[in-house]
């Protein structure tokens, strides 16, 4: 976001994004293992396995428009955008 719309931008999207009702998760040795295990099974990014082993750890939907979650979809209940 910065490189492509300065920092002033990204100022105003990340005060935008402080108003949602999101809940930051630390990536404890639970979230981080389970995120090792699906990297290695899976060819999905490292980050996006983060948020498959959050999904699955909390029995949550995972929003996303990004099709590279295809290969979980019999593991985690995707929700796509």
């Amino acid at each position: 976001m910065a490189r492509r719309f300065g920092d002033v931008k990204v100022e105003e999207i990340k005060q935008l994004i402080e108003t949602l009702p999101i809940k930051l998760v630390e990536a404890d040795k639970t979230l981080t293992r389970e995120a090792a295990r699906i990297k290695a099974t899976k060819p999905m990014a490292y980050a996006d396995c983060f948020a498959v082993a959050l999904a699955r750890l909390r029995k949550a939907e995972l929003y996303t428009g990004d099709p590279e979650f295809k290969v979980v979809e019999k593991e985690v209940r995707v929700v796509w955008l």
